[in-house]
This record gives structure tokens, C-alpha cells and sequence, in this order.
């Protein structure tokens, strides 16, 4: 078991959703497929994980356009990411699993009294059931999604936003960026919390600890962290 590690005192925590919270990245891998395929775009798992995942479904599908030399319009792209989460939506009904010991994290922050965000690349329709599922949706006082930005991670736009809504929402507890903290598990989120002025948590959920080296520290599981001031 790796050695717990315990993280000094944040102001506040914002979470990534996909591959931090929820095990849905193969999901998303999935539905993802099923709206490519028939376009003639095809590949593995590791070529989502090297050239997708972390983006949001917006950028994902004008990289996959341009990898494969298809052009894609303004139009179209819409069109292409609703269809997108209507079979994400689908996948969802079989269940959905969170990750070790993030929902306790989760529960055990709140019960401390610590502002919480999510900033997440997914779409809020994404998102909003599976947190039903997971029973941690009042949890969070702000959620902010690719619903909300213009730029998906790697732009920091979103953590910018989330910190924004925190401050107003908590005006007493929050002094800057630098004081609170994201959890992440891709490098492109990464990037973007720590261009937000965040300091940042890493989770080897996807990447390697070396791909993940910009974060101020990382870990294998949220299992074996542990905020100072937050209940055991």
C-alpha cells in the first residue's frame, strides 16, 4: 500500500470530473467511437488516451478531423457532440464507478466545511447523473463545464471561472488562487489549473507520474490523501 500522504490546509478544492471522480473515461472512449466509426475514424484506447483525452468534446473531434484529413465546419460540430452525449448517455445506464476513495474524500471535505467546484471538460448533461449516482451532487456549491467556456483545458479558462464562483460564493474564506486546490489526472488539466494560478494534485488515474510533473504533487489514489483540517 503506498504511504499516505497528508496535504497542507487548502482554502478550497476543485475537482476534474472524468478520471478523477469517475472511472468514465473508457466510456467516453466509447461513445466517442460509435459516433466516429461510421464517419470512417477509428482507434485504440492508448491513441485516445495520447491525443483525446483531457480535451473536451469539442476539440476532441476537430482533432480527430484533422489527424485523419477531414474537414469539419461549424455547423457540423454541434451537430457531432450532441450525438456524442446521447450515447454516452446510453453507455451510463449499465452504472458508473467511482474511483477509490473519492467519494470518502469528497464527503469527508464537505463534512469539514471546505467550498468545493468541479471544472470539467464533459458537458453538464454528463455529468449532473452521474453525480445523482453517486450521491455527492450537494457537495459541490459550483459546477463548471464545456456548457460554460469557450476554451476547453488546456486554456485555463474553466479554473479561472470555478475560482471566480467560489470567491463570491465564499468571500470570507478565499484569498487567492494560489491557496486552493484541483485535483487532476491529465496533463492538459494540469496545465490548465496550474495557468489558473492553482496548485494542483495530481492522480495517476491515466498518466504516469512523469507525465503528470508539472502537478505539486501527486499521487496513486485519492485513497492516500489527506487534507490537513478535514475529518478523517
Amino acid at each position: 500500500m503506498a504511504e499516505l500522504q497528508t496535504l497542507r490546509r487548502p482554502e478550497a478544492v476543485i475537482f476534474d470530473f472524468d478520471g478523477v471522480i469517475a472511472d468514465t473515461e473508457p466510456l467516453h472512449c466509447n461513445a466517442f467511437r460509435k459516433v466516429l466509426e461510421p464517419l470512417g475514424i477509428s482507434f485504440p484506447w492508448q491513441e485516445y488516451v495520447d491525443r483525446y483525452m483531457g480535451l473536451d468534446d469539442r476539440d476532441a473531434f476537430r482533432e480527430a478531423f484533422r489527424i485523419h484529413g477531414l474537414s469539419l465546419d461549424d455547423r457540423r460540430l454541434p451537430q457531432l457532440v450532441d450525438a456524442k452525449s446521447r450515447v454516452f448517455q446510453e453507455i451510463i445506464r449499465n452504472g458508473v464507478n467511482s474511483y477509490p476513495g473519492t467519494v470518502e474524500m469528497i464527503e469527508s471535505l464537505h463534512a469539514s466545511g471546505f467550498p468545493m467546484a468541479i471544472s470539467s471538460g464533459a458537458l453538464r448533461s454528463d455529468i449532473d447523473p452521474i453525480l445523482s449516482i453517486l450521491g455527492i451532487a450537494r457537495c459541490f456549491l459550483h459546477i463548471v463545464t464545456a456548457d460554460d467556456v469557450r476554451k476547453g483545458k488546456p486554456d485555463p479558462e474553466g479554473y479561472v471561472l470555478a475560482f471566480r464562483r467560489l470567491s463570491l460564493s465564499r468571500p470570507s474564506m478565499l484569498s487567492s488562487p494560489r491557496n486552493c486546490l484541483a485535483v487532476e489526472d491529465t496533463p492538459a488539466g494540469v496545465e490548465a489549473a496550474k495557468r489558473a494560478g492553482l496548485s494542483v494534485l495530481a492522480v495517476t488515474n491515466n498518466y504516469a507520474a512523469e507525465q503528470l510533473s508539472e502537478a505539486d504533487a501527486i499521487t496513486d489514489s485519492l485513497a492516500n490523501v489527506r487534507l490537513a483540517g478535514a475529518i478523517p
